[in-house]
């Protein structure tokens, strides 16, 4: 089976298994931490790193990172490739893949995030039998999938849609031109602030929310793993009637306190040591007065 295939089966049984039908997906970030237990964060990161999966193999964890971005489809594609990877159990170094010579692994987890976002049977209930396509429809096919022009264009050849000159033109075009030209700028505009924000796993957030409202959690921890102020986040955990615990301090009965044992031989022998003189001993020149 080509990795093409493999990427489309394992992304069409995903679909199937959590219920999802052939409609666009929404939030892609609580899909997957829903449907996999996979934590997964947005986060800074450089100029030219995307996302990543790492998975610990002692205790079976995944965790999935992506990074900030003006460019909200680039982080879906991200989020469903890296999706790819942990559900492949793939394990190879992606610093040794280039886009000049990508390995199958890497090329696997391409089709898989395409045939994810953006699959051919609801691609062919949104447009039907249409004959000829425009940009225009291109436009409405990224804005309803919300996937960039490139990945929107290799689906449309693939479904018949369009022929390979047409998808190596409409490879060029990019979301902001699209959404300006037909309208959704300010749609597109949302996408955007919405991609540039930081997001802390669902699972962690919540338990050191709980760990907080027992008394055990400062509310700087919560705000730090949020990347918001103190204040913003007492304010948002006060009016959720989020709060934390009064714990009274329980002081010790002294009469149920053990007895010392001291033992003051070896006190005693420096004492009896020849030629200690107490009137002078560990008191250093200068420290007399």
């Amino acid at each position: 089976m080509s990795t093409e295939a493999e990427g489309r089966a394992l992304a069409e049984r995903f679909r199937e298994e959590q219920h999802l039908g052939v409609q666009p997906l929404g939030d892609l970030v609580a899909i997957i931490e829903q449907a996999t237990g996979i934590d997964v964060a947005v986060l800074e990161a450089g100029q030219d790193q995307h996302g990543l999966m790492m998975r610990d193999p002692q205790r079976g964890s995944v965790f999935i990172g992506v990074a900030r971005t003006r460019r909200p489809m680039r982080q879906r594609s991200t989020l469903a490739h890296e999706l790819g990877h942990a559900l492949f159990q793939d394990m190879t170094d992606a610093s040794t893949s280039t886009w000049s010579h990508r390995s199958p692994e890497e090329i696997r987890a391409d089709a898989f995030a395409r045939h994810l976002l953006i699959p051919d049977e609801g691609l062919r209930e949104f447009l039907g039998e249409q004959g000829s396509l425009t940009q225009s429809v291109l436009s409405e096919v990224v804005q309803r999938f919300l996937v960039s022009p490139s990945m929107a264009a290799i689906a449309l050849c693939q479904a018949g849609y369009i022929d390979d000159r047409t998808k190596r033109t409409w490879l060029t075009l990019t979301t902001p031109r699209l959404a300006t030209r037909f309208g959704w700028s300010d749609q597109y505009r949302a996408l955007q602030d919405e991609s540039d924000r930081s997001r802390a796993p669902q699972r962690l957030l919540a338990r050191a929310i709980s760990a907080y409202a027992e008394g055990v959690l400062s509310v700087q921890a919560i705000a730090t793993l949020r990347g918001i102020s103190r204040r913003e986040a007492e304010a948002e955990l006060r009016e959720a009637g989020v709060v934390p615990k009064e714990r009274m301090a329980t002081w010790a009965d002294p009469t149920d306190l053990p007895d010392p044992e001291i033992d003051l031989a070896a006190l005693d022998a420096v004492l009896d040591a020849p030629g200690f003189d107490p009137d002078t001993s560990g008191t250093a020149p200068g420290e007399d007065e």
